[in-house]
């Protein structure tokens, strides 16, 4: 139940209540977003979010020059064939998003002080995205995760965080597979539970509204219209319940059964967002790949004798850095998969990649030190000009903010503003199309 603060003498635990309904209150402090709806024109793009919460060794990763024609780095050596459809960034962080591991909540939502005890956070990128592009597709957004303990990349405007789910096969049967008729009709009774809402306590709501001042007004008024948009996207998913889902050649995923086997699990979700994207099932996914949370790694024909954590905390020992490197390249291969997969899906005259967004990246710029500037990020696709290496200063760090507003604009998304950000992102330019 979400609590408020006002100067009115009501309790911080008010419901509004009717017919067995309980709906909690936001802070009324707290800012909901409006939400306004795009149209995309002709084949649609989207967004594919990830977050490896212990990012990569920073000097295997950024190249040591600038520009289309810079040399590639150890690990960019694995993205080679794909040179001319992704950038990398240097230089880029959260403007105030600090604290270490806790940072991870921040990544799309640049949201500051993430450890701070008065923390509240804000909306996620591809929920902005879901809230305005989402009723287009069977699922507005799907939030994944591989080993976390429910930490998770995407969050609400109310600042509360949505459950990833892990299960690559689960997933796969919600996209792909037809339940029975019966299966199909329970499953909308229990959306047309929810719609009506506000409509059971909405004496309440006049009675609340007439005892707070205007500031609080204005706050509920926003809270309440989320809550009568979200009762309008149950509606929408409850037009799809009734159309069949598309039909895939490929088999259900076999989830793997221990965290140890992390990278199985990463290759699993690449592919299944793959899926996803080439069905147009949803334009907007995220992935926190919760490396803080793996053990051991088991990477065929290589030994990895510490946990990921331990690892990170290398202390420049070269026994540990050279696990790291082999765990880190495995990481660039399966992305380099994904690019391979979404490069061979054709989509109105275009292969998927060029469709689809994929941000790569870590809310830690070096896990040794808990440092969370000079974040390690690249955009693959989407239809940009890629420049190569964009590289800016690594002293005083660009906002990497503006890359999210880039984003928003080549999804269609007429905005100006993300979180800290101070305009789009420089040196990155959209194709005409």
């Amino acid at each position: 139940m979400l609590r408020f603060i006002t100067r009115q003498p009501l309790s911080r635990r008010t419901m509004l209540r009717g017919m067995g309904v309980g709906l909690g209150l936001p802070l009324l402090n707290a800012m909901i977003p409006a939400t306004a709806r795009a149209q995309s024109a002709g084949a649609p793009r989207r967004m594919f979010a990830i977050c490896n919460n212990l990012g990569v060794l920073p000097g295997e990763f950024f190249p040591a020059d600038a520009g289309r024609d810079y040399t590639p780095s150890n690990y960019l050596k694995a993205l080679q064939d794909y040179r001319a459809d992704f950038t990398v960034f240097s230089g880029v962080s959260h403007p105030n998003v600090d604290g270490g591991h806790p940072s991870d909540i921040s990544f799309l939502t640049a949201a500051p002080h993430p450890a701070s005890s008065s923390f509240r956070n804000t909306i996620s990128l591809d929920q902005y995205i879901a809230e305005r592009v989402g009723n287009q597709t069977r699922f507005p957004s799907l939030t994944l995760a591989v080993n976390t303990g429910g930490r998770s990349l995407s969050w609400t405007g109310n600042g509360v965080a949505i459950p990833p789910e892990q299960s690559a096969a689960s997933i796969f049967r919600q996209m792909f597979v037809q339940g029975s008729a019966t299966e199909v009709e329970t499953k909308i009774a229990e959306l047309d539970t929810g719609r009506s809402i506000l409509d059971t306590v909405a004496d309440q709501v006049h009675d609340l509204e007439r005892s707070v001042g205007a500031a609080d007004r204005a706050r509920l008024d926003q809270y309440f219209t989320s809550v009568r948009e979200l009762e309008n996207r149950l509606q929408e998913s409850k037009g799809w319940e009734r159309k069949p889902k598309p039909v895939v050649k490929e088999p259900e995923p076999q989830d793997p059964t221990s965290p140890a086997q992390y990278m199985a699990k990463v290759a699993n979700m690449y592919r299944l967002v793959r899926l996803a994207f080439e069905t147009d099932s949803t334009r907007s996914v995220t992935l926190m790949l919760d490396s803080v949370s793996t053990p051991v790694v088991e990477i065929s024909g290589a030994t990895i004798s510490d946990g990921y954590h331990n690892l990170s905390h290398h202390g420049k020992s070269e026994a540990k850095l050279a696990q790291l490197r082999i765990i880190d390249s495995w990481h660039m291969r399966l992305l380099a998969d994904l690019f391979k997969g979404l490069r061979g899906v054709q989509e109105s005259g275009e292969t998927l990649l060029d469709r689809s967004m994929v941000l790569y990246g870590s809310n830690l710029g070096d896990a040794n030190a808990h440092s969370t500037t000079n974040m390690p990020v690249l955009l693959a696709g989407g239809g940009f000009r890629h420049a190569g290496h964009l590289a800016f200063d690594r002293n005083q760090n660009y906002p990497l903010p503006n890359l999210f507003v880039s984003i928003l604009q080549r999804m269609g998304i007429e905005t100006a503003r993300f979180s800290s950000s101070t305009g789009t992102m420089s040196g990155l330019d959209m194709t005409k199309a």
